[in-house]
């Protein structure tokens, strides 16, 4: 595997920090050996997604949901009870190791919900813009306006 330096990009550019820990992220070498629990992301509107990871075995006390500097980050780890340990398994394959799932959010999106049902826990997200940050129409004066509220100015004086 190619890994890439990036310092010097970080040394050439200023407030572009964004998207170099963007590619820094993307091209790390632990990104891809992550694959436990399995997880979808899916759109549900114009500004809304939905975050479902398969974590069969754990329930609501096991797992933890924390979101922090504009990172979702989800971990599970599941409590041995004594009646686990007096078991004796010919075969386990549910996997009830214990895990921690990183998603980075972008600006503005916030965690609305997150519930757990049939081993599946679902996270919604919804993107909220401030209005200082929305588009808004800007009205244009006519010179005609201007030349009457001159014209009074005008007389007042």
């Amino acid at each position: 595997m190619r890994t890439f330096d990036l310092a010097p990009l970080h040394r050439a550019t200023v407030g572009f920090d964004q998207i170099t820990d963007l590619m820094d992220r993307v091209l790390s070498n632990d990104a891809g050996t992550q694959s436990y629990p399995p997880y979808n992301i899916e759109k549900t509107g114009d500004d809304g997604w939905r975050i479902s990871l398969a974590v069969a075995g754990f329930g609501d006390e096991d797992l933890s949901i924390e979101v922090r500097e504009n990172a979702l980050l989800v971990s599970g780890r599941k409590s041995e009870t004594e009646d686990d340990q007096n078991r004796s398994y010919l075969h386990r394959g549910i996997a009830t190791r214990a895990f921690e799932r990183r998603f980075h959010l972008a600006d503005h999106v916030r965690v609305t919900a997150a519930s757990l049902e049939n081993g599946m826990l679902h996270i919604d997200l919804v993107r909220e813009v401030p209005e200082a940050l929305k588009p808004r129409q800007i009205a244009i004066a006519s010179s005609a306006s201007k030349k009457a509220d001159v014209i009074e100015a005008d007389k007042v004086n």
